[in-house]
């Protein structure tokens, strides 16, 4: 048996690691099919950008609600829980007809979504606090290795020509195995339960506002470069048809990878000199492909981008994790809120700026926005 063979705080790495995985293999298995269910419902490209809207939706809404929810019941519950709901919306999502099914099903996949992700950053806390060390951004590694491991099942499915619910059950059977064989090596008590704090329902602190705002910074940063990254490349760098999303490529391996590093570099430079470095990295990546629009120095600006974001929104959860004035759940959903209005926001800001002046202005102004990550990390503390 694995507990018997490891120490229990290994146990309990491995296990949360595994279900950051999940999240990750869950969310990008529903993004490869989006054409397919696109053409099934003949959704024109404006009214799936308006059904897509479902999704960020109801993870914001859910914010507040999970908050309360992991500090009520728990972490491990609240992940056992949003584990099985989330795969099984996933497959709903596959099964729709209509609109109105796709856009409810989207909806509660985003709340149960962002139920999942408090909980296991909950779990995430209590493990690293077990190390005495930073391993916060590895798990959040694991969510983007488990990103790539959903894109290729993806792939294959549809070259395979597999309908997107035959595709979603084979994916759900698999996260059900995961669920069933790392469940019970993870933490049955959470850092901080609701035990421990004076009351739940208490305002952020300002230490927990400054995290948010810099969680929102980096987050409307990546935004960006997930949603405008591939039009950047064909209108700005006016790249070949086949390589428009290599800028998006490049940016993707590098946070992916910057995830796997950061918590080295976090025990040899400390938390505040990686996220300065990291907001540097930002400002200097965007910049060079506003200066230097052409397709290397773009290419090697989103690939320095990646790196910068990378190591933010997981050294913001782990910090906030260890507030004395909220539970570690409560705290986490403080700062994700913040963070996620710069995710919803920042794509239709650049489109807007883009709109009144051209896309280099946008990209400029999310490296400004980039800059304010550098500015911030001398007050990324708690209290």
């Amino acid at each position: 048996m694995l507990a018997s063979t490891m120490p229990a705080r290994r146990t309990a790495r491995i296990s949360v690691s595994c279900f950051f995985f999940i999240a990750g293999l869950c969310f990008f298995s529903w993004t490869t099919r989006i054409p397919e269910i696109q053409s099934h419902l003949k959704l024109n490209d404006g009214s799936l950008g308006s059904v897509l809207f479902a999704l960020p939706g109801g993870s914001m809404i859910c914010l507040p609600i999970a908050g309360w929810l992991v500090t009520k019941l728990g972490s491990r519950n609240c992940m056992l829980i949003s584990a099985f709901i989330y795969t099984l919306l996933l497959c709903a999502i596959g099964a729709v007809s209509t609109v109105f099914e796709l856009v409810t099903a989207l909806f509660f996949f985003g709340m149960a979504g962002n139920l999942m992700n408090i909980s296991i950053n909950t779990q995430a806390v209590g493990t690293e606090a077990m190390y005495g060390r930073s391993i916060m951004a590895s798990f959040h590694g694991l969510w983007s290795l488990g990103g790539f491991a959903g894109a290729s099942i993806g792939t294959l499915m549809v070259a395979l020509s597999i309908a997107p619910l035959n595709h979603f059950i084979v994916v759900t059977a698999l996260i059900i195995l995961l669920v069933l064989v790392f469940f019970r090596y993870s933490l049955k008590k959470d850092q901080r339960s609701r035990e421990d704090v004076k009351s739940i329902f208490v305002w952020p602190d300002k230490s927990l506002m400054n995290l948010g705002i810099l969680a929102f910074c980096c987050m409307g940063c990546e935004g960006c470069m997930f949603d405008w990254s591939a039009i950047y490349f064909r209108d700005i760098v006016h790249a070949p048809k086949d390589l428009v999303t290599v800028g998006l490529t490049t940016f993707t391996i590098t946070m992916a990878t910057g995830r796997f590093i950061s918590d080295w570099m976090v025990t040899r430079l400390g938390v505040t000199r990686v996220l300065q470095i990291s907001g540097a990295l930002i400002t200097f990546g965007l910049f060079t492909a506003v200066i230097f629009p052409n397709f290397y120095a773009a290419a090697f600006g989103f690939f320095l981008t990646g790196f910068g974001v990378s190591s933010v929104v997981p050294l913001a959860y782990g910090l906030a994790g260890k507030s004395k004035t909220m539970s570690t759940g409560m705290a986490i959903a403080a700062v994700s809120t913040v963070g996620f209005i710069g995710f919803l926001a920042g794509p239709p800001l650049i489109g807007y700026i883009a709109h009144a002046s051209n896309l280099r202005w946008s990209f400029a102004v999310m490296g400004i926005l980039g800059f304010g990550t550098a500015l911030l990390a001398s007050r990324a503390k708690v209290e």
